[in-house]
């Protein structure tokens, strides 16, 4: 079972990032009997799903999976409806959703937009987990008045030239209480993709024009210049840190991640540079 395991694992380092849900779901197809070690094991682009009970958006990954059923961290349900779905007691729950309006803020004052989603869970050992969950995305440009307020994340394009792309960060995260101090352990992956386009809108209606009756133009204005950057970076960091009560953990772990993005996020810049040298897509 491990050699399996280790097989695939090592065959998803090799395909392109950018098309990792299509492979992880091929090698399912593949070997279904590692569907759920597999999904446990490569991080996949964050989904986003809408509670029905609230209209608030969430994030769904492998933490917040029961069967086919995605837990919502704000009304506490599963989509699709699970009777017996596992959920964190009363105690770890009031905290997870204090740690959703935390994270909901941080979120809003570092991205300027996105999703973000909290989830924790009970260890055995008698502490506790969790995972905080991030994404931004860009679909298409915007106004080219727009600027970001936002320095930590430049995904906001200010002109039609600007990169089009999302940024996804999953931080898991173990808690040991030992006495006054919590220990605690932070594994941080970030997804990047990043799409620049170098054509301009002029340059693409100048083109249709040229042949009403060929759609080339703007396929060739979508190819000429477009530059495909894809990447996932995964760090680890332990630290002990003083609590008071529960809602101390909130500030600690807040405290790391904000610490963890932003260490990343310089080592993504120098990464992408880089990698736009040697090729255009890999894991930094």
């Amino acid at each position: 079972m491990t050699e399996v395991i280790d097989s695939m694992l090592d065959l998803m380092r090799r395909l392109p990032p950018t098309r990792t849900e299509e492979n992880v779901s091929a090698l399912i197809k593949l070997a279904p009997d590692y569907a759920d070690d597999l999904l446990g094991s490569v991080d996949q682009p964050l989904q986003i799903k809408t509670d029905r009970a609230t209209g608030k958006d969430y994030l769904t990954c492998d933490y917040n999976r029961d069967g086919d059923s995605y837990r919502s961290p704000w009304s506490n349900e599963y989509d699709p409806p699970l009777e017996d779905g596992t959920a964190p007691t009363p105690k770890l729950r009031k905290l997870e959703i204090a740690a959703n309006e935390a994270f909901d803020t941080y979120r809003e004052l570092y991205y300027g937009g996105g999703v973000s989603s909290v989830y924790l869970w009970d260890l055995e050992d008698g502490g506790f987990a969790g995972v905080v969950l991030l994404k931004k995305s860009v679909f298409q440009p915007i106004h080219p008045h727009f600027t970001s307020h936002v320095p930590h994340l430049a995904l906001n394009p200010t002109t039609p030239q600007e990169p089009l792309g999302s940024w996804d960060s999953i931080h898991v995260f173990e808690t040991a209480e030992r006495g006054r101090q919590a220990h605690y352990k932070l594994t941080s992956t970030i997804m990047l993709h990043l799409v620049t386009r170098n054509g301009s809108e002029d340059t693409a209606n100048a083109e249709r024009s040229e042949s009403k009756t060929e759609s080339k133009s703007s396929d060739r204005w979508k190819r000429d210049g477009e530059i495909s950057l894809s990447g996932s970076m995964t760090r680890q960091t332990e630290q002990d840190w003083p609590i008071q009560d529960s809602s101390t953990h909130i500030s600690n772990t807040g405290r790391m991640i904000e610490e963890m993005e932003i260490k990343m996020r310089n080592m993504l810049q120098e990464a992408s540079a880089s990698s736009l040298l040697i090729g255009p897509e890999r894991h930094l």
